[in-house]
């Protein structure tokens, strides 16, 4: 009997061999079999919803499988980025990202219910964009020295809005702070959407917004653009301001990425890349994007993955030069 369990457990071990080498090629090979889960951890209209979503259809032509967009929300976006940092790693639960939920949040937050750096395979980059610095018409001002002139003379009675504590909207508004030496107060919302309707009200005097959120309410004269966080004056906006010409350094660029959740085989990373590339690069995307102010792009996964990385460093010290803090 012995002499059988020799080579019978040679066997087995080869065959578990051979099944690990070959199973992640035919997992990527049979990939996707059944819905995929884009989730946009803030409310529909957010701008990670209205990036997530033509990617979702896209992809789900392309696939003959269902890919739905999931709004999962709080904590700046940290809710649904742990939903898919606790998925299984198979490629059926994704996150569209921004630099606040997978670089600043580390940063802001005490206690995270996920790692930025550990427990995310990043797949591309989606888009990134500036910041729009707008105001409610009847604030009396149409220039970035006058908000630093009206801020100075009430000293913390200017409430600006943002798309929820740790957000980039209000980072924006604590460097604004910091850099332009003023007081203001932050109201924080559950999503962009929410602070834009509240600075149209009237209840809030400035916003730090995104271009979908604030660009058809300028167009209408519900909201009075001031200036842009690029570091330069926009081409496409000639005629608008960069902050930085009255604050020199400041800069607020966001950007959102797609990423899967850590230990998702890299067939898998390579195919979701392959296909989010081609959608990204395609001219009706680029136009869609570009009518909301932002940039497709997209990169190598290797490449977004360092750059990621790299954003994690820089927003804490940026975060801890502030002193911003969202608990």
């Amino acid at each position: 009997m012995q002499a059988y369990l020799i080579p019978l457990r040679a066997t087995l071990a080869g065959m578990a061999l051979l099944t690990s080498v070959l199973t992640p090629g035919a997992l990527a090979q049979s990939y996707p079999a059944k819905t995929i889960r884009i989730v946009a951890p803030f409310p529909p209209a957010s701008v990670a919803d209205i990036l997530a979503r033509p990617i979702a259809q896209k992809m789900n032509e392309a696939w003959n499988q269902p890919v739905i967009v999931d709004n999962r929300t709080g904590m700046a976006g940290s809710v649904g980025s742990d939903v898919v940092a606790k998925a299984a790693p198979d490629g059926y639960t994704l996150l569209l990202g921004t630099v606040g939920t997978n670089a600043i949040n580390a940063a802001l937050y005490s206690r995270m219910p996920y790692n930025v750096r550990t427990d995310f395979a990043p797949i591309t980059p989606v888009a990134n964009a500036y910041l729009l610095l707008v105001m409610h018409p009847s604030v009396p001002v149409r220039t970035v020295k006058e908000v630093i002139a009206l801020a100075r003379s009430r000293p913390g009675q200017l409430n600006y809005g943002s798309a929820g504590a740790g957000t980039t909207p209000h980072l924006a508004g604590a460097m604004f702070q910091h850099m332009a030496k003023v007081s203001m107060t932050h109201i924080a919302y559950k999503g962009s959407p929410q602070s834009a309707i509240d600075l149209i009200a009237g209840r809030l005097d400035l916003i730090f917004a995104n271009g979908t959120a604030a660009l058809p309410h300028i167009r209408a004269g519900r909201m009075r653009l001031i200036a842009i966080s690029a570091p330069r004056r926009d081409p496409a906006l000639p005629q608008v301001p960069a902050i930085a010409e009255t604050v020199p350094g400041f800069e607020m660029a966001p950007w959102w990425g797609l990423f899967a959740p850590a230990g998702t085989p890299r067939e898998i990373v390579a195919k979701l890349n392959t296909e989010a590339s081609r959608i990204l690069a395609l001219p009706e995307i680029k136009t869609q994007y570009g009518n909301l102010g932002m940039t497709a792009l997209s990169s190598a996964s290797d490449a977004f993955n360092a750059y990621v990385q790299s954003e994690i460093v820089r927003w804490a010290t940026v975060v801890k030069a502030v002193g911003a803090h969202a608990d």
